[in-house]
């Protein structure tokens, strides 16, 4: 059977324009603010597309800037998928690439929200690579051969066969690797995070280290992004085994693959597999704050978080809910300082949904882009002032976006992913 191509699906340019919606957006105050660009991919999305620890955008400029969208597409029933993968060209034309099983149809996957949706990245060579569809299941696993080509079934080519992985996270380094991080086995005990390396040159994977790990804990990998030196920089939750929706001691660790060496955010070498008492901790516990697999626990708890660099120290955005804030999960931003981590509130207006963004624009700019839960506008993007006051501003005016994703473009320009899961719809925004 002919497998189908992303030329197949090319969007022409008369259908792109009608996509297009340049939008501004609205600050707090009522003043404008500056133009951002929504257009609605032309393909149908499926509603399970939807979750916070996700990587689903990665970018590459070559003669202009490609974005690449990992997305769900509808099942051939209510209760599974499709994934693919939505491109958009420098000319914006978008195309779509299926993830193809080794028999040539288009991979199937039941619905699971908040665990069954993609990551995405692109390495040096240009081969696109998507881990789909994994709630404690083997490796699904697909990538392309060469730019343009079909994304087909890999699996079998990772490390750590038959385990149970979930929530994989992946990013591109300067050199072309590529980094992956993930929760690995099913154990009732213990479930720790483990962190992979694609060798671009050699085309394969390996083994970097668990890097995180405890009896009785779960990790929950957040993020991860490498800086220009090379380190890798992880984001990542606790929780007490074997699962649950609510997790503590929000930690950062860095991997220098020079020295093969881990350490935390002042320099000081750390041995890993961390524990939850010898992890870097960005957000301790508070007062009344227990570790409890009750998915109906209402005590303080983290549930997602992002991390951006500037230069090479962490800056990060996560949600936090503490014993006087309603049962809401309030935005914060953090930062090292010295051998502390400091936080700030961004967001303290109500309740919010998992997913967040940070990006940080290399002077002293930095958003955090966080979703409402209620309200026509629900995207929003906070920038800080010069007294540390945070401002915010509606990131996708007019659309009735209700998750998000955010990758900075090697252009400056922030790249949104905005899932609308009440209308099966995805857009691409740049601001």
């Amino acid at each position: 059977m002919r497998r189908p191509t992303a030329r197949a699906y090319a969007t022409s340019a008369a259908a792109l324009a009608a996509l297009l919606t340049p939008v501004t957006a609205a600050r707090a105050d009522g003043t404008a603010a500056a133009a951002t660009v929504i257009e609605k991919v032309p393909y149908t999305m499926d509603s399970s597309n939807q979750a916070a620890w996700w990587t689903p955008v990665a970018t590459y400029k070559g003669r202009g800037q490609y974005t690449y969208f990992a997305f769900n597409e509808p099942g051939s029933t209510a209760a599974t998928h499709r994934p693919a993968i939505a491109r958009r060209d420098p000319d914006g034309l978008w195309s779509r690439l299926p993830l193809l099983n080794s028999d040539g149809q288009q991979a199937e996957f039941p619905d699971d929200n908040g665990h069954n949706q993609p990551s995405v990245a692109r390495d040096g060579s240009g081969r696109l690579h998507v881990f789909a569809s994994m709630h404690a299941n083997t490796w699904r696993y697909f990538r392309t051969e060469a730019p343009g080509g079909d994304v087909t079934d890999h699996a079998s080519e990772l490390p750590d066969q038959g385990e149970g992985i979930t929530y994989p996270v992946v990013t591109t380094a300067p050199n072309g690797d590529l980094y992956l991080a993930a929760r690995v086995g099913t154990g009732s005990d213990q479930r720790p995070g483990k962190l992979y390396r694609w060798d671009n040159a050699a085309a394969k994977w390996s083994v970097v280290a668990t890097f995180a790990g405890a009896l009785n804990r779960s990790v929950y990998p957040d993020d991860l992004t490498v800086d220009a030196a090379g380190r890798v920089h992880l984001l990542y939750e606790w929780a007490k085994a074997p699962a649950t929706a609510f997790r503590h001691q929000l930690s950062y660790l860095s991997y220098d693959p020079a020295t093969g060496a881990f350490a935390d955010s002042t320099g000081a070498a750390a041995t890993v597999p961390v524990t939850p008492a010898t992890s870097d901790v960005i957000q301790e516990l508070t007062t009344g704050e227990e570790w409890s697999i009750d998915n109906a626990y209402t005590g303080p708890a983290v549930q997602s978080a992002k991390l951006t660099l500037d230069g090479a120290t962490p800056k990060v955005a996560y949600r936090y809910r503490s014993a006087d804030s309603g049962g809401d999960f309030r935005v914060y931003y953090a930062y090292p300082s010295g051998s502390d981590w400091v936080s700030k509130t961004v967001y303290a207006g109500g309740q919010t949904a998992a997913a967040l963004g940070i990006t940080w624009d290399e002077t002293d700019t930095k958003r955090v882009y966080y979703v409402t839960s209620t309200g026509t506008d629900r995207v929003f993007a906070a920038t800080q002032s010069a007294d540390g006051a945070w401002t915010a501003q509606s990131a996708a005016p007019g659309i009735s976006a209700d998750r998000l994703a955010v990758r900075r473009d090697s252009d400056g320009n922030d790249v949104l992913y905005l899932p609308d899961t009440a209308h099966n719809s995805l857009y691409y925004g740049i601001r």
